[in-house]
């Protein structure tokens, strides 16, 4: 098969670039900010700190990520994150005093700007890629925008989510493989998704954590197996994904959301080391 890599256009992310022959890019951190709940206060920074000197001991190119506000929860009674403004204060504090690029989802174009204002990228969540006037603010801010693949898409049809941002004038894109519906309460990873969305001239950043997401599975609140997210991640690793992105918490069981998909963050360095030396081989 020949390689296609050359016709992958690199993203700018702040100070680094993602795309073939470039370091790894992790996207990384835990779901959403909790430092608006009692005895949490700080929580985001302390993850954000450790997570920079993992990055440091390690050829990777490291953005930190945290939700202000999870929309999409399973139930009216889930907690949801301190809100755009103070979310992104504190969004704004990670990256003064850790120097990561910071990364956030937006779910209304409304956000779009004063997200852009903090972040280097705008995630736009998996259920809300065919948004077509979100997709059109968040490629207006100028920033790079990274496009969770719907859990109900095939991958080549991602090549109208990049076509509605590079007619509102985005170039700095990159599509992200976050695992398929099967059946109810179930993911799975075709991992063909990967070359083929990468054949769509675009990076591709593969979702480890979410992959393991069991939808509903805890009844009002979504389910998990962390225990398969270092394998998925190893096996994308291997089919050349440009990027990885996992949630990582210090105690995901007690975590305000998605705690069994999230690997704890005790074992995020050493996983990372095996993920690198498998890059370095290939």
């Amino acid at each position: 098969m020949a390689d296609k890599s050359q016709t992958v256009k690199p993203c700018a992310v702040g100070p680094y670039v993602c795309g073939p022959g470039r370091p790894l890019l992790v996207i990384a951190g835990p779901c959403v900010i909790e430092d608006v709940e009692p005895g949490r206060e700080g929580l985001t920074l302390s993850i954000a700190r450790r997570l920079e000197q993992i990055a440091a001991d390690l050829p990777i190119q490291l953005v930190f990520k945290a939700s202000f506000d999870k929309a999409n929860r399973t139930s009216a009674e889930a907690f949801r994150g301190p809100g755009l403004e103070k979310g992104l204060e504190i969004l704004r504090q990670v990256a003064a005093e850790t120097g990561l690029p910071v990364t956030t989802d937006i779910h209304e174009p409304r956000q779009a700007a004063p997200a852009a204002e903090v972040c280097e990228i705008l995630q736009i969540p998996a259920f809300l890629a065919r948004q077509t006037d979100l997709l059109t603010a968040a490629a207006r801010t100028g920033r790079a925008v990274n496009v969770k693949k719907p859990q109900f898409l095939a991958p080549w049809d991602m090549r109208h989510v990049v076509g509605k941002l590079e007619a509102a004038g985005c170039e700095r894109i990159m599509l992200c493989e976050r695992g398929t519906f099967f059946g109810y309460g179930r993911l799975v990873n075709d991992m063909r998704a990967i070359p083929q969305m990468r054949e769509l001239g675009r990076p591709v950043i593969f979702d480890a954590t979410h992959s393991v997401q069991e939808p509903g599975g805890l009844g009002a609140a979504t389910g998990g197996n962390r225990e398969m997210v270092e394998p998925l991640a190893k096996a994308a690793t291997v089919l050349g994904t440009d990027g990885l992105f996992f949630e990582t918490h210090p105690d995901p069981d007690n975590a305000k959301s998605d705690g069994p998909n999230m690997v704890p963050l005790d074992n995020f360095g050493e996983m990372l080391a095996k993920l690198v030396e498998i890059r370095d081989i290939l």
